[in-house]
């Protein structure tokens, strides 16, 4: 077997872990707004929620259950039309981050009501009866109520946002997984590959760091 390129490749290795950064970050904060609405939705709808409406819940439900378990692989080629109209290309990042928006959307709403859930409706009882309006109690009881295991929810969407990021070059798109099976598995060169996969862990391994030390101080408080 021949030696490593690794030495000649160190360019394209950084450019790619900026790819990969750059397209968690902007679908983290894309998509984690947009979830957060669609979870806030799903819940305040919910029977005996704050804006309850049993069409509009079914709805929002029967959305989410068909988007969600749609393998992303799958998923990218499905919204290859869609993301030609919205960003202009069904390629590139361009494209892979508007897939990874859509896909982290659906499933950071499930997380967020799941989470929204277990705030304890006594709470939101007692800001009612002090007439609280219902966008307040919203803003200032539910969301600080549930703060601690949202964002424990998010740290997770994170880690699965960097994995789905791996599959970027199937759109043509970048990033670690990309540079990984184009110069490692392809090349046969074992080196490049785990330079990649090391980097990726420490990368998921930090966010996990970051994500429980802010959710533990939350819930201390």
């Amino acid at each position: 077997m021949s030696d490593s390129n690794i030495g000649q490749l160190w360019p394209l290795f950084w450019s790619a872990a900026w790819e990969t950064l750059y397209m968690v970050a902007l679908t983290l904060t894309l998509g984690g707004l947009l979830g957060l609405l669609l979870g806030l939705a799903l819940y305040v709808t919910r029977s005996g929620g704050l804006y309850a409406s049993r069409p509009v819940n079914a709805v929002l439900n029967v959305l989410v259950n068909f988007f969600r378990p749609i393998p992303f692989v799958i998923f990218i080629a499905a919204v290859q039309p869609l993301a030609r109209v919205v960003v202009g290309t069904g390629i590139g990042n361009p494209a892979i981050i508007f897939a990874l928006t859509i896909a982290a959307m659906f499933g950071i709403s499930r997380i967020v009501e799941q989470n929204l859930v277990t705030v304890d409706p006594g709470v939101i009882e007692a800001a009612r009866s002090v007439g609280a309006s219902r966008a307040r109690i919203v803003r200032t009881v539910v969301i600080p109520e549930a703060l601690g295991p949202l964002v424990l929810g998010y740290t997770f969407v994170f880690v699965a946002i960097v994995d789905m990021t791996a599959i970027a070059g199937v759109v043509g798109g970048g990033g670690l997984g990309n540079f990984a099976l184009q110069y490692g598995f392809r090349q046969f060169d074992t080196i490049v590959t785990w330079t990649a996969v090391v980097v990726i862990v420490a990368l998921v391994q930090v966010g996990q760091l970051v994500g429980n030390t802010a959710a533990r101080r939350i819930l201390r408080r």
